[in-house]
């Protein structure tokens, strides 16, 4: 029997448990990918990330050093998520453990919260996402950010907790107020997109 290369790349220092991970995908140094996770094509997982069972990478997906991806956590193609960035799952965490918080912690759909990144958006370094949200295609979300509500599509947020900061483009280039973009081309009637005032973003 002859043997084939794998049809993604995962590091000797790396742990890859999952069975469901697309053809050129590269899992870097100290990365743990857990069974049940499921990695889309082409994606790239830094050193020291980890991606916990339950959760899914769309295709195209990068994420940086140090990524704390966990269960219910959704990620859609094409989005960019920087060094340290990390994702919660429990509005009301506990030790499973604890005895007055065992029977809750039990079942996962007692506890479990749900967030989805969709398609195209980008999450800076060090940024916290709070669980049960949903951030939209093509935002932007700053550097150390708390995000704490959903984010439309199109909007660049920042600050403790994240508020409105402007608009950006597909391409990423910050915009206020959100008009065509002289680099890549792209118009908000391309997405259908309609900007709202500032009072009616995240308010």
């Amino acid at each position: 029997m002859v043997a084939t290369a794998s049809p993604y790349f995962v590091h000797p220092t790396a742990l890859c448990e999952s069975d469901s991970v697309g053809d050129g995908t590269r899992i870097w140094a100290f990365a743990h990918v857990l069974q049940g996770a499921v990695v889309g094509k082409n994606c790239n997982i830094g050193d020291h990330a980890f991606v916990e069972g339950g959760a899914t990478l769309g295709n195209g997906v990068i994420l940086k050093n140090g990524v704390m991806v966990w269960d219910g956590v959704s990620i859609e193609d094409y989005v960019f998520v920087g060094p340290g960035v990390v994702f919660t799952n429990d509005r009301y965490p506990r030790s499973r453990h604890l005895p007055e918080a065992a029977e809750r912690m039990r079942n996962a759909e007692s506890w479990l919260i749900r967030t989805t990144v969709q398609t195209g958006a980008s999450i800076g370094a060090g940024a916290v996402i709070l669980c049960g949200i949903t951030i939209g295609r093509y935002a932007m979300i700053a550097a150390g950010a708390l995000v704490t509500r959903d984010v439309p599509d199109h909007t660049l947020v920042k600050g403790h907790p994240a508020s409105l900061a402007g608009y950006v483009c597909r391409c990423g280039f910050s915009q206020y107020p959100l008009n065509s973009c002289q680099s890549c081309g792209w118009t908000p009637r391309a997405d259908n997109h309609q900007p709202r005032g500032v009072e009616a973003v995240l308010s």
